[in-house]
């Protein structure tokens, strides 16, 4: 197999091919739906390819990660194109920016720092995002991530300042501690307390996530298309036998549930 380069010499000029279809469907001649987008418009759609390039990846499929990657691309294109319109900024501004901001926050790697371990890698990188005038630990979470993964974010930043707990023990008994706290709101029947101590629980479990290292997005993900799975095979065992899911009792279903679980 040919050794690969360190730098693709194509890159380039496959990026300014992109760039300028970009520039040819906005422009006067190009596609009247590119031509009517805007940053906030485009915003689904690149969430929406956001998720399937992660999709290609937990697939571990190469030319779909391939596929994906450029269309997301596209979309980061399109964004600069819609700067550079206004004259507000560039491609290659955004470009610079990031290159700066790679160079400044390894130090170990582009200056002379030394370093041992990844937690020294760490907390000069916090060291070095203080420096450059953030006042709070939490700057920069983005609001619109989904829940579980902005709150395991969270807990990750307490725990670089050791705003933490040591042993997993402590993490149970907080959750253990919520649950009750939400039988307690229940009783009271006020909603907006229920809904406070519902949220402390998830909180907790995404706290109990991070000490047994898996990702809590990922593993409710995961139950979810096992659930859909086994939903699946039984309205089809339900239809097999001639049956209708909507007059089957509860105790019924429960019944197919196990079945499908045992065959599983």
């Amino acid at each position: 197999m040919q050794k690969r380069k360190n730098i693709d010499p194509t890159a380039g000029p496959a990026l300014e091919q992109l760039i300028k279809i970009v520039k040819k469907l906005r422009g006067p001649d190009g596609c009247e739906w590119d031509k009517a987008q805007t940053h906030k418009s485009l915003r689904p759609y690149l969430l929406e390819e956001a998720h399937e390039v992660i999709e290609s990846i937990n697939e571990e499929d190469p030319s779909k990660i391939k596929e994906e990657l450029g269309d997301l691309l596209l979309h980061i294109v399109f964004q600069a194109e819609l700067g550079d319109e206004k004259k507000e900024f560039h491609l290659t501004d955004s470009i610079d920016h990031i290159c700066k901001k790679l160079i400044r926050r390894h130090p170990h790697v582009f200056s002379d720092t030394k370093v041992n371990g990844i937690s020294d890698i760490k907390k000069n990188w916090e060291e070095i995002k203080k420096s450059e005038g953030r006042k709070s630990m939490m700057e920069g979470l983005p609001k619109s991530m989904p829940a579980l993964l902005l709150a395991r974010r969270i807990q990750e930043r307490a725990a670089e300042v050791n705003f933490d707990w040591n042993d997993i023990t402590y993490v149970w008994d907080k959750i253990d501690e919520e649950i009750l706290e939400l039988h307690e709101a229940i009783e009271e029947k006020d909603i907006d307390h229920i809904e406070d101590e519902f949220g402390d629980i998830l909180f907790a479990l995404v706290n109990l996530s991070r000490f047994l290292k898996i990702n809590p997005e990922e593993a409710l993900k995961r139950t979810n298309r096992k659930f859909l799975s086994r939903f699946k095979k039984i309205e089809k065992k339900i239809d097999e036998n001639g049956l209708k899911f909507n007059e089957l009792s509860i105790e019924e279903l429960e019944k197919y549930w196990q079945e499908i679980k045992t065959i599983e």
